[in-house]
C-alpha cells in the first residue's frame, strides 16, 4: 500500500467520513479553548495551553491524512474485480475446511468479524492475488494457511 493508491470500499469511505466527522468536532472543541497566546498567566496555564495547541496540530495532521486518502480513492477509482485490493469482499477457505466471506478494508471497525484490515497478516498475504491461490501468513498460533476461493 505504500506510495500507491489504493481504491477502498463504499463501507471503508463512509468509517473514513466519519472519522473526519468526529477529528473536525474535537479539533472545534479544542480551538475553542485556546486562548489569547498574549495573555498572562502562570507556566501551568502556559503549559496547558501549549498541549492544547500540540493536540490541534495532532488532529490537523489525522484531518489531512484522512482527506488525502479520500481523494486518492476516488482517483484510483473501484477495487480490481480479479485480483485482491483495499475494498475487495474474497471468499476464503481455511485449513481446517471453513470458508468466511471477508472484506479487505483500511480501517477496523470495532465487533466487525467480517473485515480483514489490508495491514493485518492474512490482510497483507491476501493482496495481489487471485481465485484459487494459496496464501501462508502468521497468527499467535504460529503460521497458517488460507485458500483463495472466490472474489466479489
Amino acid at each position: 500500500m505504500a506510495g500507491e493508491v489504493e481504491p477502498i470500499s463504499a463501507r471503508a469511505r463512509e468509517a473514513i467520513e466519519r472519522d473526519l466527522v468526529q477529528l473536525r468536532a474535537e479539533r472545534a472543541a479544542v480551538a475553542g479553548t485556546l486562548h489569547d497566546t498574549d495573555s498572562t498567566g502562570d507556566r501551568a496555564d502556559q503549559a496547558d495551553e501549549l498541549q492544547r495547541a500540540e493536540e490541534l496540530s495532532r488532529l490537523d495532521d489525522r484531518i489531512e491524512a484522512l482527506t488525502l486518502r479520500l481523494k486518492q480513492a476516488t482517483i484510483a477509482g473501484p477495487p480490481d474485480a480479479d485480483v485482491v485490493g483495499v475494498g475487495s469482499t474474497v471468499s476464503v477457505r481455511f485449513a481446517d475446511g471453513t470458508v468466511e466471506r471477508v472484506e479487505i478494508g483500511e480501517v477496523a471497525e470495532e465487533l466487525d468479524r467480517t473485515l480483514v484490515t489490508a495491514d493485518s497478516p492474512l490482510g497483507r498475504a491476501l493482496l495481489g492475488r487471485r481465485a484459487g491461490d494459496v496464501v501462508e501468513y502468521d497468527t499467535p498460533q504460529g503460521r497458517a494457511e488460507a485458500t483463495v476461493v472466490s472474489l466479489g
